[in-house]
């Protein structure tokens, strides 16, 4: 997967997962080769004990267009593939490939349709300046499948999500800022950067950590706050039994 020609490209760097999306020439759409390689891809991430962090972006102006419509017009089976990455990303594969290692999104310019969607599923979103969010389906007769008019709601106000779905309009970075379904915008430029540094600062906690607390959020949103606090409680002492855990405060308090 490391070669620049192909739909996905593949590096690990200092326990960071880069995932690139390279259809640049067709805005990063989804077409089988491309949704095969950002399977194989995620599935890289989460069984490789050198890789604690995953970050996904694309190359040139999209960070993904959506399905490849063409390729589908034409019989092409990018549709059967694409729902075999939202199932795994989705954890609903089979219990070994369920994610747990962090994913964050680096949306460097067209995150539209299933690309939307890709990146709602991803657990920091950090855009460029460029970056364009929509889920147009419904100009073209039919609606969100991967999961986007089930989402975005719980992301955002859901009146603007709500106008987002029904008339397919897109907003830019900043309104994905101040509404909540980014975290950071920076300058175009300084994204994968940004992106490698907020990685790098995760990928250095303690990963069993890691995973618990990602566990706990992700876990309890449909949960009461009584029951949800008992299931953080007892993830909480488990990882408090792991030497990691038992030794870091110990060396903050030599530090300071």
């Amino acid at each position: 997967m490391a070669d620049g020609n192909e739909a996905v490209t593949f590096e690990v760097q200092d326990q960071v997962a880069i995932l690139t999306l390279n259809r640049p020439e067709a805005m990063n759409a989804m077409n089988s080769d491309l949704s095969r390689g950002l399977s194989a891809g995620l599935a890289e991430i989460e069984s490789n004990s050198d890789v604690r962090v995953g970050i996904v972006t694309g190359n040139g102006r999209a960070f993904c267009a959506g399905a490849d419509l063409k390729e589908r017009a034409a019989g092409g089976d990018s549709g059967s593939a694409w729902h075999d990455v939202e199932a795994y990303v989705n954890g609903q594969a089979r219990a070994a490939e369920v994610r747990t290692k962090p994913l964050i999104a680096a949306i460097n310019g067209f995150a539209l349709a299933g690309g939307l969607e890709l990146a709602l599923r991803c657990d920091i979103l950090i855009a460029s300046e460029r970056a364009q969010f929509g889920l147009p389906e419904i100009v073209h007769g039919f609606f969100p499948g991967a999961g986007g008019p089930q989402r975005l709601p719980r992301m955002i106000p859901r009146p603007m999500a709500m106008d987002m779905i029904l008339t397919g309009d897109s907003i830019d970075a900043e309104t994905a800022l101040r509404s909540g379904l980014v975290s950071r915008v920076v300058p175009h430029e300084e994204l994968m950067q940004t992106a490698g540094q907020i990685a790098s600062r995760i990928a250095g906690h303690n990963p069993l950590a890691v995973t618990a607390v990602r566990e706990v959020a992700n876990s309890t949103e449909d949960m009461s706050l009584p029951l949800a606090l008992r299931f953080g409680s007892a993830l909480r002492w488990i990882i408090g039994q792991t030497e990691e855990a038992q030794t870091g405060s110990q060396r903050w308090v030599e530090r300071k």
